[in-house]
């Protein structure tokens, strides 16, 4: 993994890591937060194909599911291959302040720019001038995730006792390792 994308992931995971503590101290009603070391473990590999597939045409969420399965983890497995764009979407579920582990590891990714946290608009026109080919049908597609991903801020932060724009306040700057 070249050391840029090392870097993206722990501040991912940074991001993952406030997110689970802003709605651990917002949590009413016995609602069931992620797993940590789920989030924590989703966050830190979402990228592990990354490097691998940056001059080819892998997509680099399956083959990082497919090297998760290939050593065990299914679970991890599932959030890799969803941190880019999110399979099932429930606002209901949302709105109730239930969040599953991909949930917030998607999230934490749209809002992390190599290793700045930036906002989603930010991370949107990164996204399309980066990946988007002068294609617009690509450019819609992606503009249509951040659509979502618009939504699920939306009902994160409105279970989280701090805003979408304090996130980069509430990070912490400890490392990993």
């Amino acid at each position: 993994m070249f050391d840029n994308i090392r870097d993206h992931s722990l501040t991912v995971a940074r991001v993952a890591e406030a997110l689970l503590a802003g709605l651990a101290a917002s949590k009413i009603n016995g609602i069931k937060l992620p797993d940590t070391s789920l989030v924590m473990a989703g966050a830190l590999l979402h990228d592990i194909a990354k490097t691998i597939c940056l001059n080819s045409e892998c997509d680099h969420a399956r083959r990082g599911r497919d090297i998760c399965l290939e050593h065990g983890f299914p679970a991890i497995g599932e959030i890799v291959r969803e941190h880019v764009m999110l399979k099932d979407f429930s606002t209901d579920r949302y709105a109730q302040g239930i969040f599953f582990a991909k949930e917030i590891v998607y999230y934490a990714d749209k809002r992390v720019r190599h290793d700045s946290i930036v906002s989603l608009d930010e991370r949107m026109d990164y996204i399309i001038k980066r990946y988007g080919n002068n294609d617009q049908q690509r450019h819609h597609t992606i503009q249509k995730n951040f659509q979502r991903c618009q939504t699920l801020e939306y009902h994160l932060f409105s279970h989280i006792n701090f805003s979408a724009d304090d996130l980069a306040d509430k990070v912490s700057t400890k490392s990993f390792l």
